[in-house]
């Protein structure tokens, strides 16, 4: 599986991939962090088509295309605000990639690049993050050939360095 798995640092806006993953807010409004980068790097296009699809469930995903991106699409997927571990925030964090991955393949798409998703203003400790990301596309990708590259784009040397113990630990369980 490592063959389709990459871990980069760099600037998701920037990556040359078919779509990337917006850690977008229930309103799929412009934000900060990587939802505002995402926006301002598309142009307004990609808000006015973001305020058409009606907001998005914590969990859930919703695509657009990507405008003035180097990426043709952007899925918007709304993470859980960690609110102490006791109210879903794993399941629904994992559902992010899952139903990304799903939307991803559904439009006939062959690589996808996540930003670490919930891990900025809403919380998240990045390291039990970065687990569940890394698990969760792991063995999502087992059901989903048409997925060629699964891309975690990481801020900053930590944030790398989690993932790709994340990834170590997830491929020693077998692929």
């Amino acid at each position: 599986m490592r063959d389709r798995i990459d871990i980069v640092e760099s600037d998701i806006t920037r990556l040359d991939v078919d779509a990337i993953v917006n850690a977008a807010n229930p309103k799929l409004a412009p934000g900060g962090g990587v939802c505002g980068a995402i926006h301002r790097a598309a142009g307004p296009e990609l808000a006015k088509a973001c305020a058409k699809l009606g907001g998005c469930e914590t969990g859930e995903a919703k695509i657009t295309p990507g405008f003035k991106l180097p990426a043709r699409y952007v899925i918007h997927a709304v993470g859980p605000v960690w609110g102490g571990g006791e109210h879903g925030e794993d399941r629904r964090l994992a559902a992010c990639y899952r139903n990304s991955l799903a939307l991803g393949a559904k439009h006939g798409l062959s690589s996808i690049a996540f930003p670490a998703i919930s891990t900025g203003i809403y919380g998240f400790p990045p390291d039990r993050a970065a687990s569940i990301a890394v698990r969760t596309v792991h063995d999502a990708l087992l059901d989903l050939p048409s997925i060629e590259r699964a891309v975690f784009c990481c801020f900053g040397a930590e944030s790398y360095a989690l993932h790709e113990r994340a990834l170590a630990a997830a491929a020693s369980t077998g692929d």
